[in-house]
């Protein structure tokens, strides 16, 4: 059984599927960061997704335009994010509750919209057209490479901006005037508003770019990944984008490195599943993805107290 584990993950199709799966988490997972530099933790991602996910697939459906449809997705990400920061900057409402607040209407207000927009029941099968879903693209240099073609070409055009995304953040976090508020904004937020910085502001702006992040995590679940919107769709990778947020320490690049990981582990998921001899315990299979995601908060936890305590023995000393 090893034996037939390894012939089927050590191929160039198994290294696409880490690279699909991940993009979707490493959306929301840079959303995450943005926000936590902040000091804002948008723990309602899910929701923003699924709710993204829905009315991006529904509006690509309705004008049969993908481009439509992903910008839709990303105006309902910024304003779902808008809803928490005003709730939370506003009406001085606990984050974590108006983040849960959008998980659980993405999680039963979305089969309500899909049924009094369309009247179907969970799902949206049979909308889905080849002309309303995100395409993909063949890279021109790499397309003519035997091996790397198979891995790194012929992924949707969202994939690509998932990866794109780490740089921009980056540079946004790093080398803009705005970035440096949204990070004295989350580390001291009396030293910012001392020297003029709108604290609410820039958690306001840090929010609402965290909420674009996902909705084109969203987008590319309903309009690319499963070629239509159901109401499992999702399926716990906002919250696995938190994980991924903190094992990557808050920066782009530990975010992508630990996205990743769980879409290493989604994918060896997904292969394992497939394996004869397996088939009784699909159950415990479909648990890997969430069994990394907790041994990798468990080390990044271990390693956050190591540190503390390590320097508290400076400090003392």
């Amino acid at each position: 059984m090893f034996g037939q584990l390894m012939s089927m993950i050590l191929t160039e199709d198994f290294l696409f599927s880490i690279i699909r799966i991940t993009a979707p988490i490493l959306f929301a997972a840079l959303g995450a960061v943005v926000a936590e530099k902040a000091g804002v933790t948008n723990i309602g991602l899910e929701g923003t997704m699924m709710i993204s996910a829905l009315l991006g697939m529904l509006t690509s459906y309705w004008t049969q335009s993908w481009v439509l449809g992903v910008l839709v997705a990303i105006l309902v990400g910024v304003l779902l994010g808008l809803m928490m920061g005003f709730f939370y900057l506003k009406l001085k409402t606990d984050i974590i509750l108006a983040g849960i607040a959008v998980n659980m209407l993405g999680s039963g207000g979305t089969i309500f919209l899909l049924y009094m927009f369309t009247g179907m029941r969970g799902n949206t099968g049979s909308l889905s057209s080849a002309n309303i879903l995100i395409p993909t693209l063949d890279i021109p240099l790499i397309k003519n490479i035997p091996v790397l073609r198979s891995i790194l070409s012929g992924h949707s055009v969202l994939t690509y901006v998932a990866f794109l995304c780490v740089v921009l953040v980056w540079m946004l976090l790093y080398r803009t005037s705005l970035g440096l508020n949204i990070r004295a904004v989350g580390e001291n937020p009396n030293a910012a508003s001392s020297v003029g910085v709108s604290v609410n502001k820039i958690r306001y702006i840090a929010i609402g770019i965290s909420g674009a992040l996902a909705g084109m995590g969203g987008a590319f679940m309903s309009m690319y990944y499963s070629q239509g919107w159901n109401s499992g769709m999702v399926a716990g990778r906002g919250f696995i984008a938190l994980a991924a947020q903190a094992m990557g320490r808050g920066e782009p690049v530990g975010a992508m490195l630990s996205s990743l990981l769980f879409g290493l582990a989604q994918a060896l998921k997904n292969k394992v599943t497939g394996l004869t001899g397996l088939a009784s315990y699909n159950y415990l299979v479909a648990g890997i993805p969430y069994l990394v995601t907790i041994i990798g908060l468990v080390i990044y936890a271990a390693s956050t107290l190591r540190k503390v305590k390590r320097r508290k023995a400076i400090d003392k000393e």
